[in-house]
């Protein structure tokens, strides 16, 4: 049986493409970044000026460039490494075993 690769596995594409040739094949362009996770540099004249790649990802890039985001990711690394963190699966089990704290019901829940 075949292996699926995973993400990790194969490195991202990235591909250089004249900015003419982006234009005549955006869908096809757009199809590839969203399905194969690719990504296009665009190029007029031999420079570079823009770059196709998916929204989420780019939600994420801009996202990371909030200074508060930083601050926080920065607080959260500061508590890891002072030991004021704990392995997922106690939580899980914590959190199976009714000890976290209540949630509002979901659709599937009844009230």
């Amino acid at each position: 049986m075949a292996r699926t690769a995973t993400k990790e596995e194969i490195p991202p594409m990235v591909i250089t493409i004249p900015i003419t040739k982006a234009r005549i094949n955006l869908g096809a362009l757009v199809k590839r970044v969203y399905l194969n996770k690719e990504y296009f540099i665009l190029e007029k004249d031999g420079i570079p000026i823009a770059g196709l790649m998916g929204a989420d990802e780019l939600e994420d890039y801009l996202e990371l460039r909030d200074p508060k985001v930083r601050a926080d990711i920065r607080k959260s690394h500061q508590e890891y490494l002072a030991g004021k963190s704990r392995p997922a699966e106690a939580l899980l089990a914590e959190l199976r075993a009714g000890k976290g704290k209540a949630t509002k019901p979901t659709r599937r829940q009844k009230a």
